[in-house]
């Protein structure tokens, strides 16, 4: 089977990632394994629009420049460029992350099984501070985008891929609809996720053949802002993936939604507890606090998975699964691929 043709989508929101957004974009044209085309769409900012149509004005075949044909957020800015693209797997890259060289050459590799509906990669952070700060838990990376504690380690079938660093097949999105909006991130506020979740699961009812695959040889680094350093986000951005898990077994039925959460919560934070009351113990930096911070965070989310659960009870918190018209693969030229 020959390897598949691969569309990259980055979505991207704000002026002030300006330099990531190039870098990012500048990781895809480098790849071992070329892509068919960059998708760069532009969720409702007119400016930023603009401004990334003019700078790639001469390189339209390689790198194509959207707006967000829906409303406001990460899933529906997904969902434009899924519609927009026209490779057989779509592959998603966040706008302040760069890809090492061979990224999209270990996504096609996967693909020679065609039971294979997604597969995502290893994500690493790049903290502002330039250290990881002492306090923080490498089982809660998850809270900056990033590849956590706790996760299998090489080739290895999963639930779900993450988001930041992950690839479809196309007939996935046919099959099971798209990201579902109201549930993902919007710009700058609450950070919601888990729309990846959703996706996966709802992929593998539809097709319970379907294969979903982490190989964590594809590599991507995340930029880690400084306030995203700081326990105020930790705080936060847990609570809110505590709202973002009641909407997905709300989606989804809390067997499946919360499987992965349950091995999660039972085995791998314990133990992170137990790591750093030991460090602690042994007198190395952080580790009391550490050992606080998965607690914390464990307090946090299941504190926001409840007052998610109440709303979703009450009719709040709605969300709509997208369907995509799905086009003809093409080729950078406009010309349809072979089969």
């Amino acid at each position: 089977m020959s390897e598949p043709r691969i569309s990259v989508v980055i979505c991207v929101y704000t002026e002030d990632r300006w330099e990531d957004i190039l870098a990012a974009v500048a990781s895809v044209r480098a790849q071992s394994r070329p892509a068919l085309e960059t998708l760069l769409v532009v969720d409702h900012n007119e400016a930023l629009l603009d401004r990334l149509t003019k700078e790639y004005k001469n390189d339209r075949a390689q790198v194509r420049v959207l707006a967000n044909a829906g409303p406001r957020g990460l899933s529906a800015g997904r969902n434009t460029g899924i519609a927009a693209s026209h490779g057989e797997v779509i592959a998603f890259l966040d706008d302040d992350a760069v890809a090492e060289r061979e990224w999209l050459l270990h996504f096609a590799e996967a693909y020679d099984d065609p039971d294979v509906m997604a597969v995502g990669g290893r994500t690493m952070p790049i903290w502002a501070s330039g250290r990881r700060p002492d306090w923080f838990p490498a089982e809660f990376d998850w809270v900056v985008g990033c590849t956590y504690k706790g996760l299998p380690e090489g080739l290895v079938r999963v639930r779900n891929v993450l988001g930041g660093n992950a690839s479809f097949r196309r007939e996935a999105f046919s099959v099971a609809g798209g990201f579902a909006t109201g549930i993902g991130r919007d710009g700058d506020k609450r950070p919601l996720g888990c729309e990846e979740t959703e996706l996966c699961i709802r992929l593998t009812r539809a097709m319970p053949e379907a294969v979903l695959l982490i190989d964590d040889r594809a590599v991507i680094h995340h930029r880690v802002p400084e306030v995203r350093e700081r326990f105020g986000y930790f705080r936060t951005r847990t609570y809110a993936e505590g709202l973002s898990k009641a909407l997905v077994a709300r989606s989804v039925g809390s067997d499946k939604g919360l499987e992965s959460e349950r091995r999660y919560t039972t085995r791998v934070l314990p133990a992170g507890v137990a790591r750093g009351l030991r460090d602690a113990v042994l007198g190395r930096r952080g580790g009391a606090w550490r050992a606080g911070a998965i607690v914390a965070g464990v307090a946090a989310a299941a504190g926001g998975y409840v007052l998610g659960s109440v709303r979703a009870r009450r009719g709040g918190g709605s969300f709509r699964v997208a369907e995509i018209s799905m086009p003809t693969p093409r080729d950078a030229e406009g010309e349809e691929a072979a089969a």
